[in-house]
């Protein structure tokens, strides 16, 4: 079928064909007919010089999605026609999972003496950051639209203020028996603990910042146990 009046996006590079233009038609048909050869062999013959398959452009996706299974790790999160999609999990074995996950809050020097005096107006800085971060890990899979809803079995928070440089690094860990990982819990966990550190103290300051949100350790599953190396 050839391509007339339409928009075609190849990858990075898009390019607006129109028949009643000066544009060169058949020139570009044949430039993207070649970078889409060069990533997938060449074309089903169609029987139509300089034009690309409709079908094959329907395979796209799909081909992509192929070629990333055979040869690397794909995003399980996007179907075969790159749609968004929550993954099936009921295939996977019941196994213990964990993970920690951490991040640095950076109060300054006079917010960060006032939380570790507990004398800030809204109250013990560390013990609310504490419980919203808790909070929020049970709250994940409503705040991340395709992480699964699942039922966890400890989650942990914990803050430790740095006087070195005015900071409170915070820590969580999340942990269940179930068929997917809990690492967006534990990250979850500790942004939230972060952020009602932030809005604990952002009377006294407005140049507080949350940094260094990773994750530091899983355990169990399919991919098995992975560890961050400094």
């Amino acid at each position: 079928m050839l391509l007339r009046g339409v928009a075609v996006t190849f990858l990075s590079s898009r390019r607006f064909f129109c028949s009643n233009s000066g544009y060169d038609l058949a020139s570009a048909v044949t430039e993207a007919n070649r970078e889409m050869e060069s990533l997938f062999g060449e074309f089903p013959s169609t029987g139509h010089a300089g034009s690309v398959s409709s079908n094959f452009m329907d395979q796209g996706p799909q081909l992509i999605s192929e070629k990333l299974g055979k040869n690397e790790v794909g995003l399980t999160h996007i179907g075969n026609k790159g749609e968004a999609q929550m993954v099936d999990v009921s295939s996977k074995k019941i196994s213990k999972r964990t993970a920690i996950a951490s991040c640095k809050v950076i109060l300054g020097k006079k917010a960060f003496d006032l939380v570790s005096a507990n004398q800030m107006a809204k109250g013990d800085v560390l013990t609310v950051a504490k419980i919203a971060g808790i909070n929020g890990a049970k709250q994940t899979s409503s705040l991340i639209p395709l992480c699964h809803n699942i039922g966890l079995s400890h989650v942990c928070v914990n803050l430790t203020p740095n006087p070195n440089d005015s900071s409170i690094k915070i820590e969580g860990e999340a942990a269940s028996m179930g068929k997917t990982g809990v690492e967006m819990e534990a990250m979850t966990a500790v942004t939230v603990a972060g952020l009602a550190v932030y809005d604990m103290c952002k009377a006294i300051s407005k140049d507080i910042e949350i940094t260094d949100v990773r994750l530091e350790r899983k355990t169990g599953g399919k991919s098995g146990d992975w560890f961050r190396k400094e």
